[in-house]
């Protein structure tokens, strides 16, 4: 599904140039776990945007579903990133003044889906993380572990091909980041493609394969045999 050959992602600091990434290659199959962990400043999070479409490296290759990146325009990107991809953020990212529903609507809003459809698959990705009856309060009547959820509903409401999750447990307690973690491992086992970026090792534990990135460059990729 992913493909990365030698990428690089460079930044000017005051006329210094700044690897955040420094020739990463990997691969990642349909149906993997896999968590990229690593220290802050490592370039984990860089390695996501990138993954996810959200930026675009400086240098490399980047094939995701057999074709190469670069080639898009920033539209395409889009449609790929709303499409194909689920984005859950550490931040929640939630809209303060929509209900929970309509925060998991939203996707479906910039896909076009009728407004009639798109409650219907909101109420159904809501129910699927156990918040059926939380549609109609803001975030501000949730807790974390129940944002969270929401974030979870509204990144899955598209049936996308694969979630990219950064820090998913980071704003959690460890009940609820627990909680959150298994309904990932449920996504996984459902055949979903979920990549974790994780600070965390008993977080990263939960992947079936763990691939560390320390300056910017992946310093090992093991799988797990005690991946859930």
């Amino acid at each position: 599904m992913i493909e990365l050959n030698d990428i690089t992602k460079v930044y000017d600091m005051g006329g210094e140039k700044v690897y955040a990434l420094a020739g990463v290659t990997l691969t990642i199959s349909e149906g993997e776990f896999v968590a990229i962990i690593g220290p802050s400043g490592s370039g984990k999070s860089t390695l996501m945007n990138i993954l996810g479409c959200l930026d675009v490296p400086s240098s490399g290759s980047y094939l995701f579903e057999g074709k190469e990146i670069a080639s898009y325009k920033s539209g395409q990107l889009a449609d790929i990133r709303n499409r194909k991809i689920g984005f859950i953020f550490q931040g929640f990212n939630l809209l303060p003044r929509l209900s929970a529903l309509e925060n998991v609507e939203l996707p479906l809003i910039y896909k076009g889906v009728f407004a009639l459809r798109r409650a219907q698959l909101a109420r159904d990705a809501l129910s699927a993380v156990g918040l059926s009856g939380r549609g109609g309060h803001k975030p501000s009547q949730l807790s974390g572990g129940q944002q969270q959820r929401v974030a979870i509903a509204r990144a899955l409401v598209t049936e996308p091909k694969i979630i990219l999750a950064d820090e998913p447990t980071g704003n959690l307690d460890s009940k609820s980041g627990g909680e959150v973690m298994e309904l990932l491992v449920e996504l996984h086992q459902k055949g979903t493609t979920v990549v974790l970026i994780t600070h965390d090792p008993t977080v990263a534990m939960h992947a079936d394969r763990v691939i560390s990135i320390f300056d910017g460059k992946v310093t090992s990729d093991i799988r797990s045999e005690e991946g859930a």
